[in-house]
């Protein structure tokens, strides 16, 4: 093997058993075993166990957000955006468990607030943008934009989390149980919303 293709081999296999284990239960024995390569040729590319979990998550991290921002980058109502966004998320998940698992379990050492924590941002603020148009086009403030896109996308990673090992229904259909709950919600909003229970 080359020794690009010896790297991309040693993240596949870093990937399955990170999946399984875990960071700190998986050990670099395993994966060396695994891969039918010495220790020293893991030290050599990644420089420790850490260093090729490190590299699992930003490759897993770049492959969902530009899904993601592929979805959202489109020209579309943003009603089709955020169907698109629910359908990248879900289609990422069926097609990268593994990485799922990763990005949702353990944060890397280059990452202390969490992979997925930081991917959730970043969407959010792609969300808050489609949002603030919507928000002023039926005289709601701007400003509520970024509260109403955390919310949006927080149940939308929920709902993945939920799915990933259900896998019932098809994707499809929680897409459009996701998109019915949270546009026909955003729909009937109130411009002033008040709790009705007393303190």
């Amino acid at each position: 093997m080359t020794g690009p293709q010896r790297r991309t081999q040693l993240i596949g296999v870093g990937r399955g058993l990170f999946a399984l284990r875990g960071l700190d239960g998986t050990t670099i024995e395993e994966i060396a075993s695994a891969a039918g390569v010495s220790k020293p040729v893991i030290y050599e590319h990644f420089g420790s166990k850490e260093g090729l979990y490190t590299q699992v998550v930003e490759c897993e991290f770049r492959i969902l957000l530009g899904s993601i921002n592929d979805a959202l980058s489109a020209e579309a109502k943003p009603r089709v955006l955020v169907e698109r966004a629910a359908l990248a998320l879900l289609g990422y998940i069926e097609d990268r468990t593994d990485g799922f698992r990763i990005l949702m379990r353990d944060a890397p050492p280059s990452q202390p607030e969490g992979a997925f924590s930081s991917l959730l941002s970043q969407v959010a603020a792609r969300v808050e943008y489609i949002l603030a148009d919507e928000f002023a086009r039926r005289g709601f403030s701007a400003a509520d934009g970024a509260m109403y896109a955390q919310m949006l996308v927080g149940m939308v990673a929920m709902t993945g989390q939920w799915w990933q090992d259900s896998r019932t229904p098809d994707k499809r259909e929680v897409a459009a149980h996701l998109v019915n709950l949270a546009w026909n919600g955003l729909t009937g909003l109130s411009k002033e919303p008040e709790l009705k229970t007393e303190d």
